[in-house]
Formats: structure tokens, sequence, C-alpha cells
């Protein structure tokens, strides 16, 4: 397991963010480029201190994890599970939710770039009440999502 990540503040967080995963090309173990937008950072490293889950307070807990994120996406026994639309209401092989360290997830959003798979980065997290559901949700499989997005399977 990684370390956790200690910085003495939210700007310190969001430059290790940018100088780590935004700046850099991060490849998931399927082969997939994942893409970090400085935009994410407030999605994935606040939560909602109100019942509106408006995300509106900066996490300590979920920014120390910040360096699980890589070697999550990179590692070959990482779980692989279809990500859950809420918009939806269903499972989506067009996005992901990969689970490691216990129960530490990220979260991808796929799409088709220059002929060929790519992924957004959405969101990490440590599961608590929702491992369980993520953990019953159908397998990813990169071909079936290539096939989804209307892709050749194996390219």
């Amino acid at each position: 397991m990684p370390p956790l990540l200690f910085l003495p503040s939210e700007e310190a967080y969001k430059a290790h963010f940018r100088n780590t995963l935004v700046r850099n090309e991060i490849t998931t173990f399927h082969g997939v480029p994942v893409k970090f937008r400085n935009e994410s950072f407030s999605h994935a490293f606040f939560e909602s201190t109100r019942r509106d889950r408006n995300k509106d307070a900066f996490s300590p807990i979920r920014a120390e994890r910040m360096d699980w994120i890589k070697p999550t996406l990179e590692d070959q026994v990482t779980d692989w599970y279809q990500g859950w639309s809420s918009r939806r209401r269903r499972h989506e092989i067009t996005r992901s939710a990969s689970v490691a360290y216990g129960n530490f997830v990220v979260v991808l959003q796929y799409y088709i770039s220059r002929g060929d798979l790519a992924a957004n980065f959405v969101t990490c997290y440590e599961a608590e009440r929702s491992i369980q559901m993520i953990r019953n949700s159908p397998r990813w499989d990169v071909d079936f999502c290539r096939t989804e997005l209307g892709m050749e399977s194996g390219r």
C-alpha cells in the first residue's frame, strides 16, 4: 500500500495533483491513457458538509490518498467494475470503478480519442457504505468498452 500523503495545505495538495497527475502521462494496466484535469481536483478531494450533496469542503482524508491513484490504475491485481451512472441510474461499460488497497476506488469515464480508447479521471475515494454495491457490480472489460463505443475489439 502506498504511503499517505501529508501536505500542509489545500494549495499544496492542488500543486501536487497538477505536478504528479495533470502534467504526466498515466496509463491503466490495460494500456488506456488517462487524462487528469485541474477541474477534477474539487470533485475528487472535496466533500459535502450538508445533505444537498454539493461538495463544499476540502477533505484532507481524501487528498491523503492522492498518491494511490496511479498505482491503482497501473496494478494488474486491481479489481475493475462497471461504473454507476446516477443520471441514467444504471451501470455503464463506458465507466469504470477500480478498487485497490482495501476499499480505495478510482472512477474513470471512457471515450474515443484519435481512434483509440482513452479515459478521463472522474474521482477517487475510500468507499465505506458503497463498497459492497461496487463489488457486486458487473466486471468492467476493456474490449466490451471499446465495442460499446463503436471500436473494433482488441485494438
